[in-house]
């Protein structure tokens, strides 16, 4: 589901993230979320290498 926000609506987005959290909290928020994103992308390419193993295994 691609949204089309735009950068007006990613300032938007930061602009109310800094000032609900306040400029200290934000790179917390920010390498909180990246991490997030990193063992996510992780697990998926863990998920998708180990149903192509058994996808070969399956053909052989």
């Amino acid at each position: 589901m691609p949204f089309n926000i735009g950068v007006p609506g990613l300032i938007l987005i930061l602009i109310i993230a800094l000032i609900i959290f306040g400029p200290s909290k934000l790179p917390e928020i920010g390498r909180a979320f990246g991490n997030t994103l990193k063992e996510f992308k992780s697990a998926t390419k863990d998920l998708v290498s180990s149903d192509d193993s058994e996808t070969k295994d399956k053909k052989e």
